[in-house]
């Protein structure tokens, strides 16, 4: 009979419900598995577009206070939702949320991405597209992808 380890797992946390649900998930699975929880944040590059000549611009100063504003708010997710017990660590990356969270499983050798699904459908999907979608055709690893008001196993 095999066993199943599951050393690091991680979350993408975008402080929206629908990811809190999912680190309900990911929390349950590191605390039942000894794991370590990798709560990442992505914050997307903000582009001015500020005339034909120069093409986009980035805005490092306002980028630098989302940051700040993300790592104090990922901060009290983690002394508010995880317990103490579990070894969780924040984590801010500047990029494409997909690439980011794909990028971060390679690097930190994730075994699993616990990642949350806002279940866009039609026009929505397909002019956003949907980050779980990629995250789950790009990942080095397993993608448990939740989708609130769905079947749910892990009640509080």
């Amino acid at each position: 009979m095999s066993t199943v380890n599951l050393r690091k797992i991680l979350v993408p946390h975008d402080f929206s419900d629908y990811s809190l649900h999912a680190l309900k998930y990911a929390v349950t699975f590191a605390g039942h598995f000894k794991s370590e929880l990798i709560i990442l944040h992505v914050v997307e590059p903000i582009v001015y577009p500020a005339d034909f000549s120069f093409g986009q611009v980035s805005i490092p100063a306002m980028e630098e206070e989302i940051r700040k504003h993300s790592e104090e708010q990922l901060g009290e997710v983690i002394t508010t939702k995880v317990p103490s017990e579990i070894n969780a660590v924040a984590l801010i990356k500047t990029g494409k949320p997909f690439v980011e969270i794909i990028d971060v499983a390679k690097q930190e050798n994730v075994d699993l991405i616990v990642i949350s699904s806002h279940g866009r459908t039609g026009m929505d999907h397909v002019l956003f597209g949907s980050t779980a979608d990629k995250v789950v055709r790009k990942a080095p690893c397993p993608v448990l992808t939740i989708r609130p008001h769905e079947h749910e196993f892990v009640v509080p």
